[in-house]
């Protein structure tokens, strides 16, 4: 028998999306883990690519990356030429979402997302999401974007500016993580949505700097659970998600260099700086983090692409059309090849092959120009940190007058060398996997696949039916490791 929950039985409903958290990292996060103990954890599927903008994708529309279309944090729009990454609006998201659904059975339901990905144009009441002010000058300013447009005053005399440079870049830290957590809090207190989704970032930063296995992670870990216990204390059925383990890493893998050695990548060049040419390019990589997109334009090239692509080392997998069927990533916006790195190995956009070549914005944290994901921005230049520092103070001070200004803090070669944890690849260890934390042992799973968890997202606000429970077998209060709540 299967009952429909009415709207006056259903608590809010609040999602956290807490990156890279996994079973090895609760262990250090005693919150978290009372908020399991009463209700349940279980293992939580991921997609491939495991990477935030497919995830979540997935998570929300309960569809692979073949029906959604997001096949990773960017890729190469073959309609318009070029490569773009972390583009904003909701409207490059194929499906049914979330709130969708759940409106048919609620009419009125509402909805605020603090922070998840592409939330421009989201049809949903409330929301809140990085968005710097472009200067015509040049400069950048942190801010952020709201809907309703009000949200943004208030929440910026009540919290302060938007901290833009916490949120990415070497000055990255839980400010911003604390920020949006404040701002949910107040989303939550004055609004009452039904459904809130709120992105939490604070693991990805010390993850990909030090690895997962550091005292750092292991601290960051600490610092953050500390933060969000209001959030775990609300009033909501609390669901705790994540997109994806990080890995120790210590290898990077120059995908694009090896192309442009084979005569396969073109340049351009311009001011003496080179960029890559896709228009006449036999075949380059979309790179993101552990997957690489390859895009091969005469399917006559592919065999002996993938071929050479195989020989690289640091690459365990070439997908072609079959493979990427099989992961539900055979999708047009995806490469013509999909190559997946070794455990221990990651994948560099680089294509120049002399530095003095390099493009101005390699050495800045610029994540819309660079055609493929750069972890290297998490760092003041390895290379000599002291000297980048110098160069950012600097640089701040021709911004407060007025001057033009480049933070070229990045280091390229030092950088990519200097990063120890990365992700994409599907887990091999179950304890650097995601996870689900969910306040209400009522919905209790023993595993939940990421193209499920829209589902259950939807029983918990009634409106899809569920098992009525039956008589009691002894388990109730149990989570699927069997531990006492």
């Amino acid at each position: 028998m299967a009952g429909l929950r009415t709207s006056q039985a259903v608590k809010p409903l609040l999602v956290l999306d807490v990156v890279g958290l996994t079973p090895r990292l609760l262990e250090h996060m005693p919150r978290l883990r009372a908020v399991a103990d009463r209700g349940f954890q279980a293992p939580l599927g991921t997609v491939l690519p495991a990477v935030t903008c497919s995830a979540q994708s997935t998570f929300l529309t309960g569809e692979l990356p073949r029906e959604h279309g997001i096949v990773g944090n960017g890729w190469y729009f073959r309609e318009l030429g070029e490569v773009f990454l972390w583009r904003q609006h909701n409207g490059l998201v194929g499906g049914e979402k979330l709130w969708e659904a759940a409106r048919k059975a609620r009419p009125g339901l509402t909805v605020a997302n603090v922070c998840w990905w592409y939330a421009m144009g989201m049809d949903v009441d409330w929301t809140v999401t990085p968005r710097p002010v472009y200067h015509a000058d040049g400069r950048k300013d942190p801010d952020c974007y709201t809907y309703p447009p009000e949200l943004h005053d208030d929440l910026t005399s009540a919290l302060g500016t938007f901290p833009l440079f916490n949120y990415w870049g070497a000055g990255a830290n839980l400010t911003s993580s604390a920020w949006i957590i404040k701002a949910a809090q107040r989303l939550l207190a004055r609004q009452k949505p039904d459904i809130t989704l709120v992105y939490v970032p604070h693991l990805d930063y010390d993850l990909q700097r030090f690895g997962p296995s550091s005292p750092q992670a292991a601290a960051a870990a600490r610092e953050l659970d500390e933060e969000l216990a209001p959030l775990l204390g609300a009033d909501a059925t609390v669901v705790v998600l994540s997109e994806y383990g990080i890995v120790d890493v210590n290898r990077p893998v120059d995908i694009n260099r090896m192309l442009r050695s084979e005569g396969l990548l073109e340049v351009y060049t311009q001011a003496g700086m080179e960029y890559l040419d896709p228009w006449t390019s036999r075949a380059f990589a979309v790179a993101d983090h552990q997957v690489a997109h390859v895009y091969v334009k005469d399917p006559a090239d592919r065999p002996a692409v993938a071929k050479r692509c195989a020989e690289l080392p640091g690459v365990a997998e070439v997908l072609d059309e079959a493979g990427k069927a099989a992961h539900g990533l055979d999708h047009e916006r995806a490469g013509d090849l999909v190559l997946v790195a070794e455990p221990d190995a990651w994948f560099t956009y680089y294509y120049w092959l002399d530095d003095a070549k390099a493009p101005d914005f390699a050495k800045l944290v610029e994540i819309h120009r660079k055609p493929g994901y750069d972890p290297a921005e998490l760092f003041f230049d390895p290379a000599s940190p002291g000297a980048a520092k110098g160069r950012a103070g600097l640089a701040l001070l021709r911004k407060k007058i007025g001057m033009r200004y480049l933070m070229n803090v990045v280091g390229l070669d030092a950088g990519a060398r200097a990063v120890r944890g990365s992700h994409g690849r599907l887990p091999d260890d179950p304890r650097d996997a995601p996870v689900l934390i969910c306040s209400d042992p009522g919905y209790a799973r023993e595993t939940v696949a990421a193209t499920e968890v829209k589902t259950l997202l939807l029983e918990m606000v009634g409106a899809v039916s569920r098992p009525m429970p039956g008589p009691s077998d002894g388990t109730e209060g149990r989570n699927p490791s069997g531990a006492r709540s």
